[in-house]
């Protein structure tokens, strides 16, 4: 016994040996701190990968069928759009600018109608749209610019009943001028093709029609209403605006931030907010590590006096208790990775599954924009989850191990 308390490479042995005779069920309840870490973990990594695919997600979607950048003429009819998309085409890392014409019109059938925001685009521009031309489930868009058609949602044509070839009414405010003033304009176009972009708000609102017709359709004339920048880095969106700045004094930019800056914020807050919640689960798990170890120091009392007497010191002994709580703490961490890692990876097919087996309707796409639970496991956060908890667990064993070792091995005796 005192070779091993005594030899230096042996005290591991000794102190783990100890440990976990310490932790045996009967001895100490060590399931139920190890089961709230073990929560506490596997909730932490399952809640930052959802964040983390909804961010993704929808910056995916959104930055897919609108711009990374949007130029504009200041105060000025927007005519030279053309030679400012040849300029902008020209900056390093840009992949397209797109000139667009906008307007908010309606659109009807025999069976319903609904509220859209008609774009007028070229095919050649719309075929560059990734959101749009890689998400088409019926149709097509070759011939676009002389089809004299429009493209719509799939959530839309659910609404309006109507597939390719089908025709639909569109109605703007913006008519023709007549001397009691200004007459709605409505004119049928068949549709020439559905997509589907998976977020439901986009599904539903916006309409393609080409450039030309659009012009004519919004009595815009030669004139558009933005050019819309597609970037190979979005992040690096402030390099842009200052090409632009250079290029032209008469142009004004805003960019994806400015514009989703609101609806990306949320997502980063909701993100931290339950971040530090589900925490919770964590720091709980640690005070029973504390109060768990401090009643096993109560139980142990003659046998930690036995061991000083024998000749182990009071670091010994406090490494022993610190021990357990290492134990305690990554055990639990590393069956929640494990769990919350496998959880993530499969959320999609749990919701499908439960879904079928209730008869429900888990994450609507309605409500939440995406037609998918989307989940993204990042490496960094799943790290810092597991050493905050492991962390957590040591330092909740401080105080009793602490304890333990400032035991005085006489008094213990006697007392006992």
């Amino acid at each position: 016994m005192a070779e091993i308390m005594n030899g230096g490479g042996l005290w591991k042995r000794f102190e783990w040996t100890v440990a976990l005779r310490y932790m045996r069920p009967h001895r100490i309840d060590g399931f139920v701190p190890i089961l709230g870490i073990m929560l506490g973990v596997m909730a932490l990594i399952v809640v930052t990968s959802v964040m983390n695919g909804f961010h993704r997600e929808l910056m995916d979607k959104i930055l897919g069928v609108n711009g990374h950048a949007f130029v504009q003429e200041a105060g000025t009819p927007f005519t030279d759009w053309r030679d400012v998309a040849a300029k902008l085409e020209k900056i390093p890392g840009v992949r397209a600018a797109v000139p667009m014409v906008e307007g908010a019109a309606a659109v009807s059938t025999q069976y319903s109608q609904s509220g859209v925001l008609a774009r007028g685009v070229r095919e050649a521009d719309l075929l560059k749209l990734p959101g749009i031309a890689a998400n088409i489930r019926e149709g097509a868009l070759d011939g676009f610019d002389h089809a004299e058609g429009v493209a719509i949602g799939s959530r839309l044509a659910e609404a309006l009943h109507v597939n390719v070839g089908d025709k639909i009414s569109l109605i703007t405010a913006k008519g023709d001028q007549t001397p009691f003033g200004i007459s709605p304009r409505r004119k049928f176009y068949p549709v020439v093709a559905i997509f589907q972009i998976g977020m439901s708000e986009f599904d539903t609102v916006f309409l393609y029609m080409p450039l030309a017709e659009a012009q004519a359709f919004f009595n815009a004339g030669n004139e558009v209403t933005v050019v819309e920048a597609f970037v190979d880095d979005p992040e690096a969106i402030d390099a842009f605006r200052i090409n632009v700045s250079k290029a032209s004094d008469n142009l004004v930019v805003t960019d994806w931030r400015q514009r989703n800056k609101t609806f990306f914020d949320t997502i980063v807050v909701e993100k931290d907010v339950l971040f530090l919640i589900l925490s919770l689960i964590v720091i709980v798990a640690a005070f029973n590590i504390v109060s768990g170890l401090t009643m096993l120091v109560r139980d142990k009392t003659k046998d930690i006096a036995i061991l000083r007497t024998m000749g182990a010191t009071k670091g010994s002994v406090l490494r022993i208790f610190l021990v357990i709580g290492l134990s305690i703490g990554g055990s639990g961490a590393f069956t929640g990775l494990v769990l919350g890692w496998a959880l993530a990876k499969n959320l999609e097919n749990l919701r499908m599954l439960l879904n079928r087996l209730l008869h429900a309707n888990f994450f609507p796409s309605e409500l939440y924009f995406l037609s998918r639970l989307p989940a993204i496991i990042d490496p960094h956060e799943v790290a810092f989850v597991v050493g905050m908890a492991v962390s957590l667990s040591i330092l909740a064993s401080i105080y009793p191990a602490w304890k333990a070792a400032s035991l005085d091995p006489i008094q213990a005796l006697r007392s006992e």
